[in-house]
């Protein structure tokens, strides 16, 4: 292994990234060095690279960039437990923690204050190498192959909110069709939804949806009126759950008037 590898860098205080050489990185006692085989990504990932506002007050320079990534574990420190091994093909969290925190000693992980993430305030992973805590590190099966790996972060995050309600034999809209949003129905199928419907006003990212989930109802809502897709389903009522991916106050709103008293909404 030479002392140093290819990374996309953010050099300096401006729109774009850089393909730099930088040192390899080296390994704490609790961390693993992951040569990375695969990435994604992330909306983060272009907010950075146009340096807009939030990234002009929380990305410090220089920095490499990149947090969602999949690889192969070539190097362990000396205080990593025995599950993690040289050669294991590994995905990790991207959310860098003190394990000491008041927040984590209470298992409340997610809330910790000084909470730093990879590619952001921390060494990235659009790299050659990249170095992760050992208790982020998560192994990947066999049958999962790095592409899926690397996008394990936001296919947490549409687990997550799905699993926030008993999905079997509901009715369920998820609003917004991007990567998230197109999970989500995924995972609201694989439940046992009822009814998924997805809605976006890209027609690219819903013919996309139909092959990520097949058997969900998608819904360009600029062109068709979602309470005729109601009728259509048979939906006297309204969704029994909704899953707001979007961000968009219209979508948001549009949740709200459809839902069942009573109904959950994330």
């Amino acid at each position: 292994m030479t002392d140093t590898m290819k990374a996309l860098a953010k050099t300096k205080p401006a729109e774009g990234l850089e393909l730099i050489d930088a040192p390899i990185p080296v390994a704490g006692d609790e961390d693993v060095l992951i040569k990375v085989h695969r990435t994604a990504v992330c909306g983060t990932d272009i907010h950075i690279w146009n340096w807009d506002e939030w990234s002009q007050k929380n990305v410090p320079v220089p920095m490499i960039t990149g947090h969602e990534f999949a690889g192969e574990i070539v190097a362990i420190g000396k205080d990593v437990d025995r599950r993690l091994k040289v050669g294991q093909r590994v995905s990790a969290e991207g959310h860098v923690i003190d394990l000491n925190s008041e927040a984590a000693r209470a298992g409340h992980f997610h809330l910790d204050p000084d909470t730093r993430g990879i590619g952001v305030n921390r060494q990235g992973a659009f790299a050659e190498y990249v170095v992760a805590p050992a208790f982020n590190v998560i192994e990947l099966p066999d049958d999962v192959p790095y592409e899926i790996g690397s996008i394990l972060d936001p296919f947490g995050n549409a687990v997550h909110t799905a699993q926030q309600f008993d999905l079997l034999g509901e009715d369920v809209i998820v609003t917004g069709a991007g990567p998230i949003g197109m999970m989500a129905a995924a995972v609201a199928r694989h439940a046992g939804a009822r009814t998924v419907v997805l809605t976006d006003i890209n027609d690219f990212r819903l013919e996309l949806a139909q092959k990520v989930a097949p058997g969900v109802r998608t819904v360009n809502t600029t062109k068709e009126d979602l309470r005729d897709v109601m009728h259509e389903l048979g939906l006297k009522v309204g969704f029994d759950v909704a899953l707001e991916m979007s961000g968009s106050p219209i979508a948001f709103k549009q949740c709200v008037d459809t839902l069942i008293m009573g109904g959950g909404m994330a």
